[in-house]
């Protein structure tokens, strides 16, 4: 029993190992499959980590993982919508070791009225016949975030009293504090007119809905009609609001009350795997998440799959919903089921979530698949530098040259090479620049490649796959002369150029140079830059190395009676000239003999030295 439940805490830890760094909501079963745990995260892999930690004392904590035999996830966009999803999940599902949100808390909404003068106000009770509802918000301090800048923007009423259109014509209301410390532009008393106050209604119900950009939009607009009309104290007015609402940061992205009973599916796939992702809504609230994959046989276009994924879900979930969310039209035809293809709003942040986690997914099972077959990795980044650069072959072998020098002095080169996207030190040369003098970079950069290819044709040694240069496209140029124009070979050239604070931020490839679309964030740049830092560093320690021994040289050449072996005797055995000075005299007789040791000896610690 021991040996199996050590078998189990391995195999989950696999999983987590792979889980997502994003928030979501996870989801622990037991030995039958029954959820028996909800939680949320703001980062998954960090919060169910925690779980398998050795230190773990708490019983709770010991009892629920002994219990755990699978895990499941789902991503969402922010830790509020993580904490909106745990809700939706337990509420369904109701696990055993939830104990702590087993008293069915609901989330706040936000709700704005269907009075004659809507008021903007937050609740946890929801009746249609009130008004419009908002939300729920998961997170009570983004609430409160989305109330103040409406609050801020538009001054919407907070009193309770009833207002009718005749009462305000009959001058029945007064204003009241909120009037006069300017929170509200008192409607009631028609100090503001109603057309401004429905305007500003408007405007509060798009940024709920997160439409913020159409605002700012508007804003614009606005401002600049104002400002052409040298009205600038109402232009003013309306750019501090737009200041304020760009500088608005804690907008909900939470589903809208009005989507219910809806299923959304999206696909994502490669040349041998589909991938298709299963959410259904409930009430506002997502409370199904399931991707599958199909293993393809032959060309199957993802229309018909995603056909397929539809089918074969409704059916694992018994789902009824009438209308499906798709992220392109389907030929398939349901009886009483509408297909919504979305371009805005609400449903288009459902499609776009429903895509992440089939991505996610998607994402998964190939690290996976690489953790157990590390050249599966190194394959993929092969092929996608090639798709990139439109490369006859996969780059297999790289090489990446650097000049350094200081002032010209002991200018030397570096090459490097990577096989397979490693680093093939056996393969890396050095080289001591022979025909350029002075500190010229194109020049010795046109010695050392010509060596370079030169040796490798005349010893029939294999070329590389692509040439790599440090420096942009004066450096490509450079090499380009080299192999295409003197050695009349063919090697594609690419580049790695740097930006004003001499970061490496884009590839350059062809002639002219032209830059390549490449995240500075994903693996392969990641790997180019390696190689880029690697042919840096071989090429500066070549370079400190023979500038120290040459300085070393040097100071032992001044010195009368010893000669080249006796030098090269002490560089090969205390390497350093400071420990040369510091060794005493038995140190230095074991190895130049006595009288020579003396000179040495009697040389550094006499007065000329202190």
């Amino acid at each position: 029993m021991k040996e199996e439940d050590q078998k189990r805490i391995v195999r989950l830890k696999e999983i987590v190992s792979r889980l997502p760094e994003k928030p979501g909501s996870y989801q622990f079963y037991d030995q039958k499959g029954t959820i028996i745990y909800v939680g949320k995260a703001k980062n998954l892999k960090s919060r169910v980590s925690t779980y398998f930690h050795t230190e773990v004392d708490r019983f709770k904590t010991k009892v629920l993982v002994s219990k755990i035999f699978d895990i499941s996830y789902t991503v969402v966009n922010t830790e509020e919508d993580a904490l909106l999803l745990e809700n939706s999940l337990i509420k369904k599902y109701n696990p055993r070791y939830n104990v702590l949100l087993k008293d069915g808390k609901t989330y706040p909404s936000i709700c704005v009225t269907n009075e004659y003068l809507p008021r903007i106000c937050k609740t946890r009770t929801m009746n249609k016949k009130w008004g419009t509802y908002f939300g729920p918000y998961s997170h009570i301090g983004s609430m409160y975030a989305v109330l103040d800048i409406i609050k801020e923007l538009y001054h919407p009423r907070t009193c309770t009293k009833p207002i009718t259109k005749e009462g305000i014509e009959s001058g029945k209301y007064k204003v009241c504090l909120d009037y006069h410390i300017k929170r509200c532009k008192g409607p009631c008393a028609a100090l503001q007119s109603m057309e401004d106050y429905q305007k500003n209604i408007r405007q509060a119900r798009e940024i709920l809905k997160g439409n913020t950009r159409e605002i700012l939009r508007e804003m614009k607009e606005e401002m600049t009609t104002l400002a052409d009309q040298l009205r600038f104290e109402e232009a003013q007015e309306i750019k501090c609001k737009y200041l304020a609402l760009e500088g608005f940061v804690s907008k909900s992205e939470v589903v809208s009350h009005t989507i219910n009973n809806v299923d959304v599916f999206s696909i994502t796939s490669d040349d041998k795997i589909a991938y298709i992702n299963f959410l259904h809504v409930s009430n506002g609230s997502i409370n199904q998440s399931f991707t599958i994959e199909y293993k393809k046989k032959l060309s199957e276009r993802d229309e018909e799959l995603l056909q397929l994924g539809i089918i074969e879900l409704r059916e694992r979930f018994k789902s009824d919903a009438k209308e499906i969310i798709v992220p392109k039209e389907v030929s398939i035809a349901l009886e009483g089921v509408r297909f919504t293809v979305p371009k805005a709003g609400d449903k288009k942040t459902l499609l776009e979530l429903s895509i992440m986690n089939c991505k996610q997914y998607k994402f998964d099972r190939l690290k996976q698949a690489e953790k157990l077959n590390p050249e599966q990795k190194k394959v993929r980044l092969m092929k996608e530098l090639q798709e990139k650069l439109h490369l006859p072959k996969m780059p297999y072998h790289i090489e990446c040259f650097d000049n350094s020098n200081i002032s010209g002095s002991d200018a030397v080169a570096a090459c490097v090479v990577f096989k397979s996207m490693k680093p093939s030190k056996r393969d890396y040369k050095h080289y001591n620049i022979k025909t350029v003098v002075g500190p010229d970079d194109y020049a010795s950069m046109k010695e050392v490649v010509r060596r370079r290819y030169t040796r490798l044709i005349e010893e029939e040694q294999p070329l590389p796959d692509l040439i790599v240069a440090d420096g942009g496209k004066g450096q490509m140029e450079v090499i380009r002369e080299v192999i295409q124009d003197e050695l009349n070979i063919d090697i594609p050239i690419a580049g790695l150029a740097k930006n004003d604070r001499h970061r490496t931020n884009e590839l350059l490839y062809g002639f002219p140079p032209m830059s390549i679309q490449l995240k500075t964030d994903s693996e392969l740049f990641h790997v180019l830059t390696q190689l880029q830092d690697e042919v840096h560093r071989f090429a500066i320690t070549f370079h400190r190395d023979k500038r120290s021994k040459h300085a070393l040289k040097s100071e032992l050449d001044d010195i009368k009676g010893i000669g080249p072996k006796t030098r090269d005797a002490l560089i090969a055995k205390l390497k350093t000239l400071k420990r040369i000075k510091e060794s005493d005299l038995q140190t230095l007789s074991n190895i130049i003999g006595v009288s020579k040791a003396e000179l040495l000896y009697n040389y550094f610690h006499s007065d000329h030295q202190s």
